[in-house]
């Protein structure tokens, strides 16, 4: 869970340059010019742009801020939100994020290079 956020609660934003994005937005035309954080809305579990937009947002982009995930955000996807370049989640009310926080101890290590570390398992000689 190294670098990433959970809250249970929206965090005030007192100074920060926040930009929400709809899902169906095109983040390659955005304006990101002094941008602290973008929030990408899961309108529903299944839908899942957000991941797209976050994975072009760290690596096209180089956007280096806060992208927080908001709205249906479930415990299962934590990781792999992670893993495509989230840094935050503000999960729903009643969420405990003790079992938000077991999801990323239960997966240690990936064979597939992601956002965070793009070399695969094999290539950081790890056996």
């Amino acid at each position: 869970m190294d670098g990433f956020q959970l809250l249970t609660a929206p965090e005030g934003d007192a100074g920060l340059r926040v930009l929400q994005v709809a899902n169906d937005t095109d983040v390659r035309t955005l304006d990101l010019a002094g941008v602290d954080r973008v929030e990408l809305v899961f309108p529903k579990f299944t839908d899942g742009r957000a991941f797209s937009q976050a994975l072009l947002l760290r690596r096209r982009l180089r956007f280096a801020g806060d992208i927080r995930a908001t709205g249906d955000v479930l415990v299962d996807q934590l990781v792999q939100m992670q893993r495509s370049g989230f840094t935050s989640a503000v999960l729903k009310e009643g969420r405990d994020p003790a079992v938000a926080q077991r999801q990323f101890a239960r997966y240690p290590a990936f064979y597939q290079g992601d956002v965070r570390e793009p070399n695969p398992l094999f290539a950081r000689g790890v056996a």
